[in-house]
């Protein structure tokens, strides 16, 4: 059971990344996280949000939308970044170092390389047409 929760959506613009970094990494402050612990948490966030706007949806919509849920757990942390886009084919490869599905953006496709690198866990869901949830696990030491 959790012991504490956070949720906020925003419609998938590359202008709100920095926003759903900045509100986890101040939820994430009652737990009293190093400034390391800090920083991991917000580029891991970064990282799924901004793969989640840029490789969720084709096209710009109103209804393209990205929702962030945080739990606190003792000292754990989820966080859970959901679209509702077109899900992965293949999610393996997808996790593999330099892969990207969009080489004509010059992604560097280290995203989930990095996520797994910062976080303590990391979980991928997706359905093709559906969507795709992130689900980030930090336990913070302080």
């Amino acid at each position: 059971m959790f012991e504490n929760k956070m949720e906020l959506s925003f419609l998938a613009k590359s202008e709100n990344e920095a926003f759903a970094r900045v509100a986890v990494a101040a939820f994430m402050t009652q737990l009293n996280p190093t400034l390391a612990e800090a920083m991991e948490v917000k580029t891991a966030v970064s990282e799924a949000v901004t793969n989640a706007i840029i490789h969720g949806y084709e096209q710009m919509g109103p209804e393209n939308m990205v929702s962030v849920t945080c739990r606190l757990v003792g000292k754990e942390m989820f966080v859970e970044i959901a679209d509702h886009g077109r899900g992965i084919a293949d999610i393996d490869q997808a996790r593999e170092p330099l892969y990207t599905s969009k080489p004509e953006m010059e992604r560097s496709g280290m995203g989930f390389t990095v996520m797994e690198e910062f976080m303590d866990g990391l979980e991928v869901v997706s359905e093709l047409g559906r969507g795709t949830t992130i689900i980030l696990r930090k336990l913070i030491d302080g």
